[in-house]
């Protein structure tokens, strides 16, 4: 019956709603214990968007306000003991996303009031950062407990203007004055908790912050946000079953899909399987497989500094990175991979202890097939309608084997879409094909080296390795004289596939596909 169904949580991140209403929660709280126990009372959790900080910060507060209640059957229950009750200041700066620097100033004269009210305090018009200092000792003096302050989502004000030097400089300035009490008030303070996509330097938002605890890459806590395998097949094994009915499937077959969508993220190495909890619920939800992390919106920042670094599409993924490059300040990056690691676009799939070098790729299919299409009007300066539908159809082609279907039909489309620009350069071609190819769910590449020189595209189907030759303002045949050559399908020869050779030429005049050979 309907009315039995699990009910999940999905959009919920206020913890007590969750353990009131009967949600589903997968239990972190002995991740919380752990981490409230630790040696730092100053904690700085990253994670990519959706990914359940703000649950864990609610969790948080529900902790500290010792409500007991709520953790009957979790870990936590076994574990603490006193359940005393401090007082808490939570700050969600989610609020605070597409601001200027009078909207900020007004949220958190408003974050500020509330709490003021609450512990007798008038509220003034003074700076925020004497307020908060105010706020906390006060709370401090009228419970007799030191104060537990929480703060989540504290890039959000900023992460919309970071490829904005004099906004960001702006913006800044005022979160760094509201955070700035935090060193100050150490006598008062009990525990201080911030979440965040990316890292700031401490020096220029926390000013002085510097006794604080990044734990977002320490192996004790790599699952404490997202659902891990072993979660989902201990505490969610009858809703895999129940997906597994639905889509007339084998329970073996629903996890390997689900792996192959949802799964992939690592945040240190080694980590267990991490699954998006976002997407995995609402696949679970809805009894089917979704775009459901890429739906819930692509950040404009993320878009705008691949412009700014000029990163193609073909070099988001297969990247390497040393660790201090995990640490680097967002404002002074000058390398797009630890934006685009802690946003969770790419995730840590290796790790060389030998030279303390991490292998980054793109986490799972779900990703891939969202990035790619946020990318692709770059490329195809389309409607989306019609770029989707385009995609379905040489989804199909490919499918069937049919490269010269799916050529054609590709020049009939490029030729009815708008100029785009940069369309004067052979790379342009490429990255494009990169995109629609990715789009397949097939796997591509670019740029791949063979012993006499670099294959500019090759693409794996199932049944099929297509070797690809592209050329702009030149003969099909001049592109396939050079794949013959340079001999670019020896090096293939053991992937047990047949090999297919195919040679393009681009019009530039035209914006489209000129002519074609395909041999195999």
């Amino acid at each position: 019956m309907e009315s039995l169904q699990r009910r999940y949580p999905i959009g919920i991140q206020t913890f007590f709603k969750i353990r009131e209403e009967n949600y589903l929660y997968i239990d972190k709280t002995e991740y919380i214990y752990q981490m409230t126990h630790s040696a730092s009372g100053y904690v700085f959790l990253s994670r990519p968007r959706r990914f359940g900080k703000s649950l864990l910060a609610s969790t948080l507060h529900s902790y500290f306000s010792g409500r007991k209640e709520l953790f009957r059957g979790l870990a936590m229950e076994r574990l603490e003991t006193e359940w005393t009750e401090y007082p808490v200041l939570h700050f969600d700066m989610s609020m605070a996303k597409h601001v200027d620097k009078e909207r900020l100033e007004r949220l958190l004269d408003f974050m500020l009031s509330d709490y003021e009210r609450a512990f007798g305090l008038d509220a003034t018009d003074g700076d925020a950062n004497l307020r908060l200092t105010r706020l906390i000792k006060r709370a401090y003096e009228q419970t007799g407990r030191q104060v537990v302050v929480l703060i989540d989502e504290y890039d959000a004000p900023l992460l919309d203007v970071v490829h904005e030097k004099e906004n960001l400089d702006v913006l800044r300035n005022v979160m760094r004055n509201f955070y700035s009490p935090l060193k100050a008030c150490d006598p008062y303070l009990k525990f201080v908790f911030l979440t965040g996509i990316t890292k700031f330097s401490q020096l220029s938002i926390f000013s002085e912050l510097n006794n604080i605890k990044n734990i977002s890459m320490d192996e004790p806590y790599a699952a404490i946000c997202g659902i891990t395998e072993e979660e989902m097949l201990t505490q969610m094994q009858e809703d895999m079953d129940r997906l597994a009915a639905k889509l007339d499937v084998t329970p073996e077959e629903i996890l390997e899909k689900l792996k192959e969508n949802y799964d992939g993220y690592h945040f240190t190495f080694p980590s267990p399987d991490i699954y998006n909890p976002f997407s995995l619920l609402n696949a679970f939800a809805d009894g089917k497989f979704g775009s459901y992390w890429f739906g819930s919106g692509t950040p404009t920042y993320l878009i705008k500094m691949l412009e700014k670094f000029g990163v193609e599409p073909s070099e988001i993924g297969n990247n390497h990175a040393e660790v201090s490059a995990f640490d680097a300040p967002t404002e002074t990056m000058t390398d797009i991979i630890p934006l685009l690691y802690q946003s969770g676009y790419i995730t840590i799939k290796d790790y060389d202890e030998s030279i303390d070098l991490y292998t980054l790729d793109i986490p799972n299919k779900e990703v891939r097939l969202g990035l790619m299409k946020s990318l692709l009007p770059n490329y195809v300066a389309s409607k989306t309608r019609e770029t989707t539908t385009m995609v379905a159809y040489l989804s199909r082609d490919i499918r069937n084997d049919d490269m010269d279907s799916a050529l054609r039909r590709l020049q009939t489309f490029l030729s009815t879409i708008p100029y785009c620009d940069n369309t004067g350069y052979e790379g342009h071609y490429q990255q494009m094909f990169y995109i629609i190819f990715s789009l397949l769910g097939s796997f591509v590449d670019v740029e791949v080296r063979t012993p006499r020189g670099r294959v500019d595209v090759v693409l794996r189907t199932k049944t099929t390795l297509y070797v690809m030759e592209l050329k702009l303002d030149r003969t099909a045949g001049e592109a396939m004289e050079q794949i013959n050559l340079k001999n670019y399908p020896e090096r293939f020869a053991l992937c047990g596939l047949p090999v297919v050779k195919v040679a393009i030429n681009f019009d530039s005049e035209r914006c489209t596909i000129g002519d074609w050979i395909i041999e195999k």
